[in-house]
């Protein structure tokens, strides 16, 4: 390509994409932008959100890192999920509520966002945590996801959020990939959120043949009252059991999949 071919072909390319050629960290961050279907005002809130404190100097570490972020992106990415699940879910108690949010907002579906996202591509590592595989820890990529959102969140506001959000957590709410806690777990953390000692099981009854019996266990909490449940085998029993006390205290759905 001779010198007029060059410079006509340069005068082609806008200024700010000549910029972002020469600068992979901002060719980076303009993808992940068109990722997160959000263009910054500020891009700096990005870069911090995408800095991990061994990437910045010493006596920037609290300040220049994600983790500020971090701790903001958490309580934004629980108030949309909680209020999207408030919003579809208009029948189920507070309980199961509760159980589908904290499936939502653990660590490692953020991180499978962050890998939707390719956040680890843009993120900046110091060169130790680079070398010791930086870019694929789940707790990481899950922190800065979280991080991203704050970001999101103090450059777009509550709406740029909300959408970013329920772009990459709706149908996670809809088809839960994993069963929801279980009846025994649920009583348990319930009775015990109340001060109250853990639910006392019994067994009741017990027939059929040896090999394949049916049991019926009851379940006991203090100044609740108890409830019995019947299956095979025991530990089913227990299950039915608990699930009969939430059900009673409103804390249980039975048109919805527990596991």
């Amino acid at each position: 390509m001779g010198i007029l071919e060059l410079a006509v072909d340069r005068a082609l390319v806008a200024p700010a994409q000549l910029a972002v050629v020469k600068n992979p960290r901002a060719a980076a961050r303009a993808a992940l932008e068109d990722r997160l279907g959000h263009r910054f005002a500020t891009p700096e809130l990005l870069d911090q959100a995408l800095s991990h404190v061994s990437a910045v100097p010493a006596d920037q570490a609290r300040t220049g890192s994600y983790q500020r972020l971090e701790f903001l992106g958490d309580r934004v990415l629980g108030l949309v999920v909680a209020d999207m699940l408030y919003a579809t879910f208009p029948d189920v108690p507070e309980g199961e509520l509760s159980q589908r949010l904290a499936e939502l907002v653990r660590a490692e579906t953020c991180a499978e966002v962050a890998d939707e996202l390719k956040i680890g591509d843009a993120v900046r590592l110091g060169t130790s945590e680079s070398s010791n595989g930086g870019r694929r820890k789940r707790a990481l990529l899950a922190d800065v996801c979280e991080a991203v959102i704050a970001s999101v969140y103090l450059d777009g506001g509550h709406e740029a959020a909300r959408r970013l959000v329920e772009t990459h957590w709706r149908e996670r709410m809809m088809n839960p990939r994993r069963p929801l806690q279980d009846a025994k777990t649920a009583l348990q953390e319930w009775s015990q959120g109340r001060g109250l000692p853990i639910p006392a099981y019994r067994e009741v009854a017990r027939t059929g043949p040896d090999h394949h019996p049916l049991f019926r266990v009851e379940v006991s909490i203090p100044g609740y009252g108890s409830a019995e449940g019947e299956g095979r085998p025991k530990r089913l029993a227990e299950q039915a059991a608990a699930k009969a006390i939430l059900m009673r205290e409103g804390q249980w759905s039975e048109g919805e999949q527990h596991g």
